[in-house]
């Protein structure tokens, strides 16, 4: 069985083919981040014209590297939110017109289910139940996976995302969008306690909150001279710290022995290698998916269409439409 799946919930632009349930057989990404950088974050309108234009290419690519062909797809999948609706509406109007042309079914996928099943193409050996943290530019939760399709969120950013969070600083010190990546580098010749900084609701509830610490980073960049290693490092220290601890914390509370880090920010260095520790130390399993399945990827969304189709019976009207705000819930 042949899946193509399609994402555009943002600024990446991303096609990939699945066989059957878990064999990637291509996986394209086309990043706009140089397109938006020097606006500072994402703009819309852009992101849209974009992936008008390149998505037939990538799509094209995929099918190319995976050697089949767009008659043998059998299934299509596609991000139907949450994320911007300009470019969501361009994904998902060209899986669309696939599916109808290919007379096949069609799955909308939600975007945030679609990080978790990051880790299900990874890690067949790591089935749930387990703790999801997705932790990326738009998102930051805690999600408990009773099973595939069988989700509770218990915590969620109440302002800025973790890696919002990141771009705002990162723009603080002179580092262009998307900042995430560049400050992990930085941060590994910084000394991560030279700035006080607090923990916004460390030991409360298991929501998160990190524009005060954003915050309090530029009052104390008016006031101080301060290298930008440290300011990275000290930064990056007060997000892992927050994010490590509330994770561990929901793990012991609700009894569960897995742990999913999921999203772009689970590429982190210092998160990775934290968690391994106190994780492990704890008699906890971890798993982070590669670095190409953290970031926005077609090849999640390709895993999850299939399994919806294929397990839960899901196939979807022409006439679904993209959902924005689109919350993460119970199987539909």
């Amino acid at each position: 069985m042949f899946t193509l799946g399609i994402e555009t919930s943002c600024d990446e632009t991303a096609a990939a083919v699945l066989a059957d349930e878990r064999r990637l057989l291509a996986n394209i990404i086309y990043s706009q981040a140089g397109l938006h950088s020097k606006y500072g974050g994402v703009v819309p309108e852009i992101a849209s014209r974009n992936h008008l234009k390149k998505l037939p290419f990538i799509i094209k690519e995929a099918l190319e590297r995976a050697e089949v062909d767009i008659s043998q797809i059998d299934l299509v999948g596609a991000t139907y939110g949450p994320g911007l609706v300009g470019p969501l509406l361009v994904g998902l109007s060209a899986a669309k017109g696939i599916a109808y042309a290919l007379k096949r079914p069609l799955v909308g996928v939600n975007h945030l289910e679609g990080h978790i099943f990051a880790h299900y193409l990874e890690y067949p050996q790591g089935p749930p139940p387990l703790l999801a943290l997705l932790v990326s530019g738009g998102h930051t939760n805690l999600i408990r996976v009773e099973r595939y399709g069988d989700y509770r969120t218990i915590g969620r950013t109440r302002d800025d995302a973790a890696g919002e969070a990141f771009d705002k600083v990162g723009k603080l010190i002179g580092i262009d969008y998307p900042a995430g990546a560049a400050i992990d580098r930085l941060s590994k010749e910084g000394d991560p306690e030279a700035i006080a900084l607090p923990r916004p609701m460390l030991n409360t509830g298991y929501d998160f909150s990190f524009a005060g610490l954003k915050t309090a980073m530029a009052y104390f960049l008016k006031e101080h001279r301060a290298k930008r290693e440290d300011v990275a490092a000290s930064f990056q220290r007060a997000v892992v710290d927050v994010l490590v601890a509330k994770t561990l914390r929901a793990a012991a509370e609700f009894k569960i022995k897995k742990i999913a880090a999921v999203g772009g920010v689970a590429a982190n260095s210092e998160l990775r290698a934290r968690f391994r520790r106190e994780a492990e130390a704890l008699g906890l399993e971890i798993y982070f998916p590669s670095s190409i399945l953290c970031t926005d990827n077609a090849a999640m969304i390709a895993a999850a269409a299939r399994f919806k189709y294929e397990e839960l019976g899901q196939e979807d009207p022409m006439t679904l439409s993209p959902e924005p705000s689109l919350e993460l819930s119970h199987t539909r």
